[in-house]
């Protein structure tokens, strides 16, 4: 053993003693509301993305399959050399017409999509201004980018969000980065606020909204759609992983310009393999009934709004919000991975959250609500909440 392992071993014993140590558990069936579960059986899912089910959807797979079929199994190659396929270029019409941009660019996940963008638009005198809450992938795009300067404002503070605008030199090129829907607190971003902002500031509006797309909206174009500003914001990314069919990959939505820029500079993009066709053919699919069929997200708002009503019923103070995500805040992280084995033991499969993806002693169950989802399902675990409660 090496003294690297020997390290590393001892870290791994001290997430062990505290009780934090995540264990990983294995489906033996496709995603859906209820899954089988290795040395479980049959789960009742809460923790999933899957918001309006269509990840093992029918037509959904009969897309995937056909794609694989005719493209084979991956392109062999990065875009700008042989991998670009007649598939991506349908999805990204789709996804730039879902987005209210004129052009979108696909990536392989959400995240190489934010370390494509964010570096890819960072000049030597550009401020970034970002939310403390943003998710991780945009922490770390921000990290690579190397800006003049960064701003990190608490979370949803529009005056400080002000301040550090005025504070930016006029010339500067400016970029504030937000999620539409924060993931941990479900919460929404103050986007007409922002946007506001921008205008008077002369600044960029670069926005995650992998939880909000398939989620907000009329139609389910995301946060842009629920606040009525589709075609007002700057930059949207966004993940095909989640409400769009659950399987990879994640997208840029912008100008013709921002988009051909990432097709020519952005590293993720120049130096690895693009997105497999048979993924783009079931997004695109996923999109197109998403568009067709409004009771999808007719069923994932009522599936939300019941699941609430009845945590609150049970004695849960579950977190405010509009989306499909439902946090119930323990305290310790021991006691949220605690409660999370307790209510596996009932045949719910949600997962807990503590330190450091969520900030010391506001751990976390976090519910997650699909479309999928029948209301014996939800009897089903509302009762292995009652029974999994703390004294």
């Amino acid at each position: 053993m090496t003294t690297l392992d020997t390290s590393l071993g001892a870290e791994l014993d001290g997430l062990r003693e505290a009780r934090t140590y995540k264990h990983f558990l294995t489906l033996q069936s496709p995603q859906g509301p209820v899954v089988q579960m290795e040395g479980r059986g049959d789960v009742v899912v809460l923790s999933s993305n899957n918001y309006l089910g269509l990840a093992g959807h029918p037509e959904v797979i009969r897309a995937g399959i056909e794609g694989l079929e005719r493209y084979g199994a991956g392109t062999a190659s990065v875009r700008f050399i042989c991998g670009t396929f007649e598939p991506h270029l349908a999805l990204e019409r789709a996804l730039a017409d879902l987005s209210g941009t004129e052009a979108a660019l696909t990536y392989v996940s959400c995240w190489n999509a934010n370390e494509a963008c964010i570096p890819s638009l960072t000049d030597p005198n550009t401020v970034i201004l970002t939310d403390e809450l943003n998710h991780a992938s945009l922490i770390d795009a921000i990290r690579l980018s190397r800006p003049a300067s960064k701003v990190i404002y608490p979370h949803s503070d529009i005056d400080a969000l002000r301040d550090g605008l005025a504070a930016a030199p006029r010339e500067a090129r400016k970029l504030i980065v937000t999620d539409g829907v924060f993931s941990m607190e479900g919460d929404l971003a103050k986007l007409p606020e922002i946007v506001d902002l921008a205008r008077v500031y002369d600044a960029v509006v670069i926005l995650d909204d992998s939880h909000g797309v398939g989620v907000l909206g009329e139609t389910g174009r995301g946060t842009v759609e629920h606040f009525g500003l589709l075609g007002e914001v700057d930059v949207i990314t966004g993940t095909l992983g989640k409400a769009l069919g659950g399987a990879a990959g994640g997208y840029v939505a912008a100008s013709e310009e921002v988009c051909d820029i990432l097709a020519q500079r952005s590293r993720p993009q120049l130096f690895s393999n693009a997105l497999p066709p048979t993924v783009a053919c079931s997004a695109l699919r996923s999109i197109e009934l998403m568009l067709e069929r409004p009771e999808l997200l007719a069923r994932l708002r009522e599936n939300t709004r019941v699941f609430r009503e009845l945590l609150v019923e049970a004695g849960y103070a579950p977190l405010d919000g509009e989306a499909a995500i439902i946090p119930v805040i323990i305290g310790e992280t021991a006691d949220a991975m605690a409660m999370s084995a307790r209510l596996l033991d009932e045949g719910v499969f949600v997962t807990g959250f503590g330190f450091p993806v969520v900030p010391e002693g506001t751990a976390r169950i976090r519910v997650q609500m699909s479309a999928a989802l029948e209301h014996e399902h939800l009897d089903r675990a509302i009762e292995a909440f009652r029974r999994a409660r703390p004294e």
